[in-house]
């Protein structure tokens, strides 16, 4: 899927670049914003601020009518503009007029406003729609949509929204959204953020979804089917979410022993990452074969089959990590990922030194030495890992060790400051490694570049491992393995999560 989106970007990009300028100043909107990974993704032009996607969903027959209203501002003067969609549309309006549409690309929807639109203006886009999802393939055989006994679910990275909403989409303009779906009596909507509310009509019932604070697209999910739900509040009063389908099997028991400590987990996180930065926590665990998770905001994604090895709380931690570090500080770029997985899975190293069942610094110990100089594990650059290894092991397994040479740089009480402060200061925003660098050498009054070089963008074993605290490097260097850690089993399933659901 990944070289499908470069080969397109490059084709898409040439024929945006021979496009001229029309006199009066207004152009077309680029059908990408130049990632590096993913150049076609998102688009340029304008950003959004609000979604409000109203949906009817027959279970039955897997039909889905929708309208969806985006509210964004032009950045430029636009003749034309483009929205990532690749559901069949059946009508556009601009600012309460029609427009003329076209459809390219993978997901590209291509609208022509009746009036151009100057920069700074205000748009007002409807986009109605009707198609059968779980049927749309793109990039070569991918849906993000994945149909249930009862119904559907859709979660997906880097691209999911496609399938059920046209969007800007790409992490780097985030915005609230509202999501109003109608399903048959008896079946249930799970979403993001606060239930606020449902009604009841003629058979229907209609659920009604608010997440009020910034959201990339990506982490926007939908579930729908029949579900056990369970309500609770943490210790601070966070009100907690739970949905798991009524139809588990073996993996029900183990699914809620995991889920079920999600506000165990979030007060734990709030002492190393600060406030808990959304309304609403919880997750869900649909009837879909697969062992993937995803960090959707709000309410996490569990695939059943994570828990076909029985309970597993370090995953939880790891999903949960990224609604400080992924969800409520976004990478700027896709090749950003470090800043997501190696700080959640570092989390399930600070969740194992809790549990007593293995360090921080023993884990990392581990991996410098299970790995040998010539494993291919160490030409993985974690901070820029390349689209095909972006959930690549060592994204997650060396990106975590580089956390703890830092903190072993730079000292515990300086490190947890870096690991506190930075989603506070960053909070619903964007953000790049360099950024973070920035920010913890202001921090600790230290020069970094080097450590995180040798640790993120080195392709190469580093000579010495995460030695603390000045310990001669020979302490590690016998070329023998240290035990494995008690936790170890449990962390290596998340290097998996990813790979197994995007």
């Amino acid at each position: 899927m990944r070289k499908r989106l470069i080969a397109s970007a490059a084709s898409a990009l040439i024929l945006f670049l021979t496009v001229p300028a029309s006199a009066s100043g207004f152009h077309p909107g680029a059908d990408g914003l130049g990632d590096p990974y993913y150049a076609t993704l998102g688009n340029g032009g304008y950003r959004v601020s609000h979604y409000d996607i109203r949906l009817k969903y027959q279970p039955a027959t897997d039909e889905l009518e929708g309208t969806t209203t985006v509210l964004a501002t032009t950045t430029e003067n636009l003749s034309r503009f483009n929205l990532d969609f690749a559901l069949n549309v059946t009508e556009v309006q601009v600012n309460g007029r029609p427009a003329t549409f076209a459809t390219s690309g993978d997901q590209e929807l291509e609208i022509t406003p009746a009036r151009p639109l100057p920069k700074g203006t205000d748009v007002t886009v409807v986009v109605r729609y009707r198609d059968v999802p779980s049927t749309v393939e793109k990039y070569g055989g991918y849906t993000a949509w994945r149909r249930t006994p009862d119904g559907a679910v859709v979660a997906g990275e880097p691209v999911a929204a496609g399938w059920w909403f046209p969007s800007n989409d790409h992490p780097s303009n985030k915005a609230t959204f509202d999501v109003s779906v109608l399903v048959p009596d008896g079946t249930q909507v799970i979403s993001n953020g606060v239930l606020s509310g449902t009604n009841s009509q003629a058979g229907w019932t209609r659920y009604n979804w608010r997440e009020n604070k910034p959201q990339a697209t990506y982490l926007a999910t939908l579930a729908i089917g029949k579900f056990d739900i369970t309500r609770d509040t943490t210790a601070g009063g966070l009100p907690i979410y739970n949905a798991y389908s009524k139809d588990l099997g073996d993996n029900a028991g183990a699914a809620r022993a995991s889920v079920e400590r999600t506000g165990e987990v979030v007060d734990w996180l709030s002492g190393y990452f600060g406030p808990y930065p959304f309304s609403s926590v919880g997750g869900f665990v649909p009837n879909v074969p697969t062992s993937g998770a995803l960090e959707t905001q709000t309410r996490v994604f569990y695939g059943p089959e994570r828990f076909a090895w029985g309970a597993n709380t370090s995953i939880v931690v790891h999903e949960l990590a990224h609604q400080w570090y992924g969800d409520s500080v976004s990478l700027s770029r896709w090749s950003d990922i470090w800043l997501n997985e190696g700080f959640a899975q570092y989390a399930q190293f600070l969740w194992s030194e809790h549990e007593n069942e293995g360090t921080a610094q023993e884990l990392a110990d581990y991996i410098y030495a299970r790995y040998p100089a010539d494993d291919p594990f160490w030409t993985v650059k974690p901070g820029d890992p390349g689209d095909e290894n972006q959930f690549s092991a060592a994204v997650y397994q060396r990106g975590a060790v580089a956390l703890q040479a830092l903190r072993n740089t730079v000292g515990d009480q300086t490190f947890f400051r870096i690991l506190k402060g930075w989603p506070t200061e960053r909070r619903y925003g964007n953000a790049t490694v360099q950024d973070f660098q920035a920010y913890a050498e202001k921090i600790s009054g230290r020069k970094l570049g080097d450590l995180l070089n040798t640790w993120l963008f080195t392709p190469a074993k580093p000579a010495v491992g995460p030695v603390p605290n000045g310990a001669a490097a020979a302490a590690r260097g016998d070329g023998r393995t240290p035990v494995e850690p008690k936790s170890w089993k449990k962390i290596q399933e998340s290097d998996s999560l990813h790979t197994d659901w995007k």
